[in-house]
C-alpha cells in the first residue's frame, strides 16, 4: 500500500498529540496516511501495554488512517544504529510515503529526540539502492521521502511552518482522549505523570489556539523542517 504521509512516533500517543489535526485534515482532503509507533510505551507511568494497544487502535479508528504498525523497539532504550534503522527503512520502502512526520528534534523525553534522529537518518538511507532489504520474502526497492517534518511536543520549539487545523481540533482532541489511561482523570488511582495533569491536557488546545492566533486562524499545528521550503511563487504564501 502506497501512502501519501507516514507519521512516526516513539510512543503510541506521540503522533496524536503532535500532529493529529494535520493528519485528520489531510485525510479529509483525500490523502492516505499511516502511523508507525516505534515502541509500545511499556515504561509509561500509567496503564499497560495491553491498554495502550487498545487505545492506539481506538485512536486510529477515530482518525481514519489507512495503516498502523508497531516496531516493538525497547521503550527508553532504543538507539540510532543499523539494526533499528533497517526496521525503519523496511517501513519506508513498504509504504513509500512522499511526506514523513516524526518526533520533535529536541524534547523533555529522551526517546523523542532519539526517535526524531533515527527516523530522519533512516529516510536518507532508505534512498540508497545498495542497501538491500526484504519484507515477507520479497526484495524491496529503494525509496526516499521528499520531505521530513518534525512535529512539536513538550517544549515550545519555534516552528518553521504551521498548518491550519481549524475544523479539525475536535477530532484531534478525540484521538488524544482515546488514550484515557494516560491523561487527566480526577477519579483515577493511577500515579501522577507530567502528562496526566489538567493543565497539560488544556495546553494541547491553547497551544493550537496560540499558533492559530499568530497566523490568523482558529487552530494550528507547528513543525520544524530539515531543509528550505520551496514555493512556486510568493502568491502561494499566506
Amino acid at each position: 500500500m502506497k501512502l501519501d504521509i507516514l507519521a512516526f512516533g516513539a510512543h503510541p500517543d506521540d503522533v496524536e498529540l503532535g500532529c493529529s489535526g494535520t493528519i485528520a485534515k489531510e485525510i479529509a482532503l483525500g490523502k492516505k496516511v499511516g502511523i508507525i509507533d516505534l515502541t509500545r510505551g511499556e515504561l509509561g507511568t500509567r496503564g499497560s501495554v495491553e491498554i495502550r494497544n487498545s487505545e492506539s487502535a481506538k485512536a486510529s479508528e477515530i482518525l481514519g488512517i489507512s495503516a498502523r504498525e508497531n516496531l516493538d523497539m525497547r521503550d527508553g532504550f532504543f538507539v540510532n544504529d543499523e539494526a533499528h534503522q533497517m526496521k525503519i527503512i523496511q517501513m519506508l520502502r513498504k509504504y513509500q510515503p512522499e511526506i514523513v512526520l516524526c518526533n520533535a528534534i529536541d524534547d523533555r523525553h529522551i526517546d523523542h529526540g532519539k526517535g526524531s534522529k533515527l527516523v530522519s537518518d533512516s529516510c536518507f538511507l532508505s534512498g540508497l539502492r545498495m542497501i538491500e532489504t526484504s519484507l515477507d520474502g520479497e526484495n524491496q526497492v529503494a525509496w526516499r521521502p521528499k520531505v521530513v517534518y518534525h512535529y512539536i511536543q513538550w517544549k515550545n520549539l519555534e516552528p518553521d511552518l504551521v498548518v491550519d487545523i481549524s475544523g479539525f481540533m475536535d477530532v484531534k482532541m478525540e484521538s488524544i482522549l482515546a488514550y484515557s489511561s494516560q491523561f487527566y482523570n480526577p477519579n483515577t488511582n493511577e500515579p501522577e505523570s507530567p502528562i496526566s495533569s489538567k493543565n497539560f491536557l488544556d495546553s494541547v488546545k491553547y497551544r493550537a489556539q496560540d499558533l492559530g492566533r499568530i497566523v490568523g486562524v482558529d487552530y494550528a499545528e507547528g513543525f520544524t523542517v530539515e531543509r528550505y521550503l520551496t514555493v512556486n511563487s510568493l502568491s502561494d504564501l499566506k
